[in-house]
């Protein structure tokens, strides 16, 4: 939620929905039946990031079922699949980027949310094969406006030349909060998208009460356009404007994360 009418929406969620140590009672109640784990999870949290379509490729009755199963104003990302952008040319993605586009994305119809281009640790920045890239991905698809996150891994991306481009062509480079990929938290989109990467097991809620209402007063700051000051830019700053966020604790102590995102949904409501 938003603390006022100028501010974009804050969203906040995890990873996934099927994760055998979230169940018996530490996320899901005890006995929960596993064909109601979306129903359960997409009620306790506002959003959630899709990583099977990474690896495989879903029907549209899978996609349909999903949106069946969730709130009305419940929203998914969607990480696109590994063979869109585990290329060495990334320009040449068209036939890739195509298939996992029309492969029933469509079916979530307004709960489709970002859609996540994750890129491997390895992938250097080129700027002229990068841009030839985002220029492949559509503003639209049967009528949903699509918003592009572009989750980069390599040092050499942290650079002005990437910001400037991402912000060109109206994608949100992700925010990473991880040990070891690059932290780059300029604004470059309508939307920004984070990723909290380091719960920590010994922490019931994943990250501490004060990183939570750290995090909580971060997210604040993006939905209305502005970047913490604690967090490292690289390119122009971006003038303030409602900001859409979207926040996700994967990854890290992943049995915590749905104890994080509760935890900072929270704080928003304080």
């Amino acid at each position: 939620m938003a603390k006022k009418a100028s501010s974009g929406k804050i969203r906040v969620g995890i990873g996934g929905w099927t994760f055998e140590p979230w169940r018996g009672g530490t996320f899901f109640p005890q006995k929960h039946p596993k064909t109601r784990e979306l129903e359960y999870a997409s009620r306790k949290v506002t959003t959630i990031e899709i990583n099977g379509t990474y690896y495989s490729t879903q029907k549209p009755t899978t996609f349909r079922k999903w949106h069946d199963e969730t709130p009305e104003d419940f929203v998914f990302a969607v990480k696109a699949n590994r063979f869109t952008t585990n290329r060495k040319v990334l320009a040449e993605a068209k036939p890739s980027i195509d298939m996992f586009l029309k492969s029933g994305l469509s079916e979530l119809q307004q709960k489709l949310g970002p859609i996540l281009w994750q890129f491997a640790p390895t992938k250097k920045f080129d700027a002229a094969d990068f841009e030839g890239f985002l220029a492949l991905l559509p503003k639209t698809l049967d009528g949903l406006t699509l918003r592009h996150a572009l989750e980069v891994r390599h040092e050499s991306f942290a650079v002005p030349e990437f910001v400037a481009l991402a912000r060109k062509h109206g994608a949100a480079i992700v925010y990473a909060h991880h040990e070891t990929y690059p932290e780059i938290a300029d604004i470059t989109a309508d939307f920004v998208y984070a990723r909290l990467q380091q719960t920590a097991a010994k922490v019931e809620t994943g990250y501490t009460s004060a990183e939570i209402k750290t995090w909580t007063a971060i997210a604040r700051n993006w939905a209305d356009g502005k970047t913490a000051k604690s967090l490292p830019t690289i390119g122009k700053p971006a003038k303030p404007a409602p900001t859409d966020v979207f926040v996700y604790f994967i990854s890290g102590a992943k049995e915590r994360n749905p104890a994080a995102a509760m935890a900072m949904l929270k704080e928003l409501k304080t």
